[in-house]
């Protein structure tokens, strides 16, 4: 058994969410074998954000969500997950990154998440879009779910 800690993207928790979902089945399994292996799983104040706008600006796999139901959702979420505080080493680390790796415009979002990763020494990202972070494959584990 491992103990390492495994952060967890909105397009994951999303799909794990949304029953109808066509990812629902891999999120769920994904989730449910890392939390049978203990990895401490971790989410962020931005995720969390991303997660309530997905889930209440449209419908999801033709599923709507009340916004009661989404705030609901997260909230299992944030019991079940530790919820990384956006602190002065991520802005920092942030910074750095958009810098070393060019980021621009809405790319900035996803080297948020790396950045809370590296500040708080998380090694490994479970994603629905791993493409969207291979740049940064030297930097952390990306684990395409």
């Amino acid at each position: 058994m491992t103990n390492s800690a495994l952060f967890l993207d909105t397009s994951l928790i999303v799909a794990a969410t949304v029953a109808v979902h066509p990812a629902h089945d891999a999120a769920t399994a994904f989730i449910d074998e890392a939390i049978a292996q203990e990895h401490d799983l971790c989410i962020s104040n931005q995720v969390c954000r991303e997660f309530l706008a997905v889930l209440t600006r449209q419908p999801v796999s033709d599923r709507v969500f009340e916004l009661d139901e989404a705030l609901g959702a997260l909230e299992v979420w944030t019991m079940g997950a530790r919820v990384l505080e956006e602190t002065e080493a991520v802005l920092g680390n942030l910074l750095v990154l958009i810098q070393e790796f060019g980021v621009r415009g809405k790319q900035v979002h996803d080297c948020n998440i790396i950045a809370t990763m590296l500040a708080h020494g998380i090694p490994r990202l479970a994603t629905r879009n791993a493409r969207d972070f291979q740049r940064y494959s030297t930097l952390v584990q990306v684990d395409a779910v």
